[in-house]
């Protein structure tokens, strides 16, 4: 069943074929909302029905920066997958490039909220992945655009369930009054509180600011939700 959200939204997204994109665009769309998303030559069939493919390059900014009107929010989910210490020349390649390519187009095309999918910060590990990412938010502050960062250590889902295994740490973590901000901080979510909250950012943009949603706000998003996705 289709719900439909108060506002009807224009999203433009990137990295829509990936592990999370795919979740996100689904939901949008069962919300009404227009979704048009980045993909590279070949890949249209990949995306969702009833999302409109724009053939492009996510590091080249001059390639689909055309095409972000009349979007009125930019979703930015381009990222290595399964990210691990080893891949950190990645990171600089793809994850970093893409998000400052895309902040150019967003801001080109005069978007209004700019959605980016970024990390738990500070952590004790993946320090590479990390530092990306916080690269990733500086250049869209430095953009001017009103942004939402949502900060996920890591999103549980089909292929993604490794971390299971260690979820009694966290309950230890938890007991140890020292620890208990960084164990919430570094928790893992599921890949529905995740689209849930990409979307409840989308719905509700900013007024003209850059907010941070780290995981306690994207669970109390999808335990108490307006509506139901």
């Amino acid at each position: 069943m289709t719900r439909t959200a108060s506002i009807s939204r224009a999203a433009f997204v990137t990295g829509g074929t990936g592990y999370i994109g795919r979740a996100v665009i689904r939901a949008l769309l069962r919300r009404g909302h227009r979704v048009r998303a980045l993909v590279r030559s070949g890949s249209e069939r990949k995306l969702p029905d009833g999302c409109d493919a724009v053939v492009g390059d996510a590091l080249n900014a001059a390639s689909f920066m055309n095409a972000v009107a009349p979007a009125d929010t930019f979703v930015q989910l381009v990222g290595t997958p399964h990210p691990n210490p080893k891949l950190a020349g990645e990171f600089e390649r793809v994850d970093l490039v893409s998000v400052r390519e895309s902040a150019k187009a967003a801001a080109s095309s005069g978007i209004g909220h700019f959605v980016y999918v970024s990390v738990a910060q500070p952590a004790p590990i993946m320090q590479a992945y990390v530092n990306v990412r916080a690269q990733g938010e500086a250049c869209i502050r430095e953009s001017r655009i009103p942004a939402t960062f949502l900060r996920p250590w890591y999103v549980l889902g089909p292929g993604h369930r490794w971390p299971y295994l260690i979820l009694p740490l966290y309950g230890l973590l938890w007991l140890m009054p020292s620890k208990r901000d960084t164990a919430q901080r570094l928790l893992p979510i599921t890949l529905h509180t995740m689209a849930h909250a990409i979307v409840a950012a989308v719905e509700t943009p900013p007024a003209g600011e850059t907010r941070v949603w780290d995981v306690r706000t994207m669970r109390a998003l999808s335990l108490h939700p307006p509506q139901a996705l």
